[in-house]
């Protein structure tokens, strides 16, 4: 029995990556807000190492003691954090388009979201190893089994996506549960039926709130006259949105990949963190990353993610434990699917949602949390038979 440590090594190398980017995309933001040049590659370098830190003390604790105590007090501590935060004082907060999401703590903001992730996933996993089986049941004996998780993943979306006005997560929450739900052992039916209800509360998260219509209008308006070309013009004139805001984010983020081209402007180099992309070493680190590294260098980063994942599902799949299976592949489906909507947001596939990349973005508790997730299926790899 021993540690992947292929998957370990993968994690640290995206950290030091991040590390490196947290200096290099943050200027405009030092200058324009006043802070000491090193004021947020400092910040990163710590959290990265107690990341590191963290994941490696994990990796080598014993699954069957500690998983369950570890997996549970995340997810009710989180889940108490995010309900509590709504009611305390502002100066003990930090708020985001009027939603509170960060609490206030010396020297550091917290995101409780961000753990709450990995504790809803252990919590589906040990909860569905003992609910959900092969064996063959009607929809209706299906549903009656899945109902008590989509109350809690209700409870999620009011706190998630009304409360702190984040739907992305709520979507991010809403894949990782349907796939894990099936690969339980639901039908196919039931899946199809989950992703059919997250589309409808996705739906009239967004028709129930303006600030989301107008990001639609944005997204659509990048991309309805490639879309449109293809239809007559009786169709394109009434799906033509004529009063959509300028996108102008997608196109800088658009304009910024371009720039880089396959090699790149170089580290520190690129102009399109100046003062174009807002928020370019969080939700547009990618772009940023585009531009200074090259489609080269963002392809060698893809493969680092993949190869996380394939760790990550070849651990979940040589687990003889349910819960350990299941687990895993819910910390993998997390990583994969908080990738993928922060790729195709910034070129411009999909409306952007604010997603953080796993890992790269700056921010410690989105790290930190994913750093944990890893250690423990880190902690799990000890217990799959590698030959």
């Amino acid at each position: 029995m021993h540690t992947d440590r292929y998957l370990f090594l993968f994690v640290v190398f995206l950290i030091g990556v991040a590390i490196i980017f947290s200096f290099s995309l943050s200027s405009f933001t030092i200058l324009r807000y006043g802070y000491d040049e090193f004021h947020y590659v400092v910040r990163e370098f710590f959290v990265g190492i107690l990341s590191i830190f963290v994941m490696w003390s994990l990796s080598r604790l014993d699954p069957d003691k500690y998983l369950n105590k570890i997996g549970f007090s995340i997810f009710f501590i989180s889940l108490i954090l995010m309900s509590a935060m709504q009611f305390l004082p502002a100066n003990y907060v930090t708020a985001a388009g009027g939603a509170k999401r960060w609490i206030r703590l010396p020297g550091f903001s917290l995101s409780p979201v961000e753990f709450f992730k990995i504790g809803f996933v252990y919590f589906l996993a040990w909860s569905f190893a003992r609910k959900l089986d092969e064996s063959k049941k009607s929809l209706k004996e299906e549903l009656k089994l899945i109902l008590p998780y989509i109350g809690v993943f209700l409870i999620a979306v009011y706190l998630i996506a009304i409360l702190q006005n984040d739907l992305g997560q709520v979507v991010v929450l809403a894949l990782t549960l349907a796939v894990m739900a099936f690969f339980a052992g639901t039908s196919a039916k039931l899946f199809i039926l989950t992703i059919l209800g997250a589309i409808v509360v996705a739906t009239t998260a967004i028709a129930t709130s303006t600030h989301r219509i107008i990001r639609i209008k944005t997204w659509w308006a990048t991309i309805q006259n490639m879309v449109l070309s293809v239809f007559p013009d009786s169709i394109a004139n009434i799906l033509r949105v004529k009063d959509a805001p300028e996108p102008y984010q997608i196109s800088h983020s658009l304009n910024a990949i371009k720039h880089g081209g396959l090699f790149g402007t170089g580290i520190g180099s690129g102009t399109f963190k100046l003062g174009f992309l807002s928020e370019v070493h969080t939700d547009f680190v990618l772009a940023g990353m585009a531009e200074e590294i090259g489609a080269i260098g963002v392809i060698i980063v893809t493969l680092v993610f993949m190869a996380i994942i394939f760790r990550i599902f070849k651990i979940a799949n040589r687990s003889n434990n349910k819960v350990y299976y299941l687990f895993s592949l819910g910390v993998g489906l997390l990583i994969t699917f908080s990738f993928l909507i922060n790729a195709y947001g910034i070129t411009s596939i999909i409306p952007i949602k604010g997603i953080a990349v796993p890992f790269l973005s700056y921010g410690g508790s989105s790290m930190l949390a994913a750093s944990i997730g890893i250690g423990m299926v880190l902690m799990i790899s000890k217990k799959v038979d590698w030959k």
